[in-house]
């Protein structure tokens, strides 16, 4: 009877485990009762978790530096899952992030070089020290509450693939030229003169052409 009731209470326990899981992220420890989720943002710190929403891309670029530097599993770092994503120029960094998994407005990836990010933690400025000035981010209503993306046609679930999700920035990017090399606006400076100086010769051609 007693080796029953050991299998029995081990056999819950597994049970009560498989259920404890995070259904929004899969690289999320969850245990305990009531269960709870957490991310591994480094060695000494993991940032509590609600499964019940989508987990905020700035918790996840963390966690995803986190284990590309310690050698684990991550998505496709430094690569495109399809052919048909779209990859941000300046590629992945550890972002710092607000208490509710937002992107901080001003990012460095733990240098002196900085730069300011949209909703979607993309840069949207030039790069500068860690004194530059960016505008707060305001996240649009579609990604403001993190809950999972379904579509429901009377009644019934319509299972999506291949979903590509656009991000708008209230405020405009904020590039300019400042930073550029000077090789590049030399470059720039030379293929200008010379659509002018081409320009001048046609309209110089026709003028005269106009006498004989």
């Amino acid at each position: 009877m007693m080796v029953l009731i050991a299998l029995f209470v081990v056999l819950f326990v597994d049970v009560v485990a498989s259920q404890c899981s995070c259904n929004t992220m899969k690289w999320a420890k969850c245990d305990g009762e009531p269960c709870k989720c957490t991310l591994q943002f480094s060695s000494t710190y993991k940032q509590a978790l609600d499964c019940t929403k989508l987990i905020p891309k700035c918790y996840l670029m963390k966690a995803e530096m986190y284990r590309a530097r310690n050698n684990l599993t991550t998505r496709y770092l430094g690569g495109k899952p399809v052919e048909t994503a779209f990859v941000d120029n300046d590629g992945i960094y550890d972002p710092e992030c607000e208490n509710d998994g937002r992107f901080k407005a001003i990012q460095c990836n733990g240098t002196d070089v900085c730069w300011c990010v949209n909703s979607a933690g993309v840069r949207r400025s030039d790069k500068g020290d860690k004194n530059i000035k960016c505008e707060p981010i305001k996240a649009l209503p579609l990604f403001q509450e993190y809950k999972p993306f379904e579509v429901h046609v009377e009644a019934l679930k319509v299972s999506m693939e291949n979903i590509l999700v656009y991000y708008v920035d209230e405020v405009p990017p904020t590039f300019t030229m400042q930073r550029l090399t000077g090789g590049i606006i030399a470059v720039i400076v030379v293929v200008s003169l010379i659509v002018i100086a081409g320009l001048l010769v046609v309209a110089s051609t026709i003028y005269f052409s106009s006498f004989i």
